[in-house]
């Protein structure tokens, strides 16, 4: 198989089966042996058509006599897939993609619209650097221009303002960072610099999060010798900032409400030293597993799983932990680079999520002991499922109060927004809140 053919299977699925690309693309790879440079290829393309989606859409339509909604599946696809490589692969010559993606409509029974994908990819061609305009309207404009759907545009202009809105809408098209958070427990930070470095992985001491390497030029790192010792965690530095702000050290009880898939409660017990007690919980018993796996990889053993919802009390944990960890699920708008296709999902459910997300918050914060800690994040960067639930906690719950911490990346009040085209990280939000004794 192809590196586009493998591609266009991804998107397929996803469009049909509401499928997320990561995954997809996992199991696609998984399936089919490609070579490290057509799996890059794919993926590439994979994550570059739907990063690009509407602006593709808008310069197609302008080549294409029939609107594009109106072919026949998956014409559409292999127009967005030839086109990417026209406008942004630089190493693919035009030709190649254009006779590609005419093999993939006959190879996937449209051959009658074969001359179709062919004009249309060719006038693509000859018209590159003479494209039509965007739209004047600025929601318009930023909406087509970086693919973000109008409710998002709209709702980030209203909530940084036209120059921020476009650097953190562009920002979610570009190459997300990845951070590795060191391992004390198997090396130093130094020793895994050195092996990567020797590996010829791009790799450096992150510019602010404490003990984690920034890397780039990296493949795939389960395959590294380093990654099956357990010597580093991936994680993104804004998430490794969550046992930062706890103020996790060794012998505490740590509880991870939401744990899944793991990284937070990793994280702590590096902090902890490997001595304590963690107790991560989820609902899925496939998610605690993977979790139980990543343990014994990192040379965790202070950790214990437990299927729960976050939403139900148990007697048996009430006041009985130094700090507790609140990663709610919420919109993930925060983390667009790494799932380009959440900005395409029905934005009508993330109404329900501040419900949700108080009523984990409300019953977590029941096993604080007296004088522990409360930390409440997501990976979004909506006051609605942030500051405003935080809010109405510590309405309601006259024992918490909001406690100042000190970051890398600058002092709060208690609560921080990290943003993508600010702090180079997802967008995430910790708040931190201490229980009075």
């Amino acid at each position: 198989m192809s590196a586009r053919a493998l591609a266009l299977r991804v998107l397929t699925a996803c469009r049909r089966n509401d499928a997320w690309a990561d995954a997809a693309l996992a199991a696609a790879l998984s399936r089919e042996s490609l070579s490290a440079a057509d799996a890059a290829l794919a993926s590439r393309i994979v994550y570059g058509v739907l990063q690009t989606r509407m602006l593709l859409d808008w310069y197609l339509a302008a080549f294409c006599t029939q609107r594009l909604e109106h072919l026949q599946q998956p014409l559409p696809d292999i127009l967005r897939i030839g086109a990417y490589q026209i406008l942004f692969l630089d190493k693919v010559p035009d030709h190649a993609a254009v006779s590609e993606a005419v093999e993939l409509a006959k190879a996937n029974r449209r051959a009658s619209a074969a001359g179709l994908v062919n004009a249309v990819l060719r006038r693509l061609s000859q018209r590159k650097t003479a494209l039509p305009a965007l739209p004047q309207d600025t929601v318009e404009r930023l909406s087509i221009g970086t693919s973000h759907p109008r409710w998002l545009t709209e709702r980030m202009l209203a909530l940084l303002g036209a120059r921020e809105a476009e650097a953190f809408l562009r920002a979610d098209n570009a190459l997300a960072p990845l951070t590795a958070q060191v391992n004390p427990l198997k090396c130093t930070q130094e020793a895994l610099l050195s092996e990567l470095c020797g590996a010829g992985i791009d790799a450096k001491p992150h510019a602010w999060a404490p003990d984690c390497l920034e890397l780039r030029g990296v493949g795939d790192l389960t395959t590294l010798p380093a990654f099956y010792r357990g010597e580093f965690l991936v994680q993104d530095a804004a998430a490794r900032l969550v046992s930062l702000v706890a103020g996790i050290q060794p012998e505490m009880t740590v509880l991870d409400v939401c744990a899944a898939p793991g990284g937070k409660s990793f994280s702590a017990a590096f902090a902890m030293r490997n001595r304590g007690r963690i107790v991560s919980c989820d609902l899925h018993e496939n998610k605690l597993r993977r979790i139980r796996d990543g343990a014994v990889r990192l040379g965790v053993d202070i950790i214990e799983t437990q299927a729960a919802d976050a939403r139900v009390f148990r007697p048996a944990w009430d006041a009985a932990f130094d700090v507790v960890l609140c990663d709610v699920p919420c919109s993930g708008l925060g983390i667009i680079r790494k799932k380009p296709d959440i900005r395409y999902k029905d934005p009508a459910p993330l109404a329900a999520l501040p419900e949700v997300q108080r009523a984990i918050l409300s019953n977590a914060a029941r096993y604080v002991r007296p004088g522990g800690v409360l930390v409440y994040s997501t990976c979004t960067v909506l006051p609605e499922e942030n500051e405003d639930v935080s809010a109405a906690f510590l309405a309601a719950h006259g024992a918490f109060h909001l406690e100042p911490f000190s970051l890398p990346v600058g002092g709060t009040e208690g609560q921080l927004t990290l943003y993508p085209h600010r702090h180079e990280t997802d967008g995430f939000y910790i708040a931190k809140m201490r229980k009075q004794l």
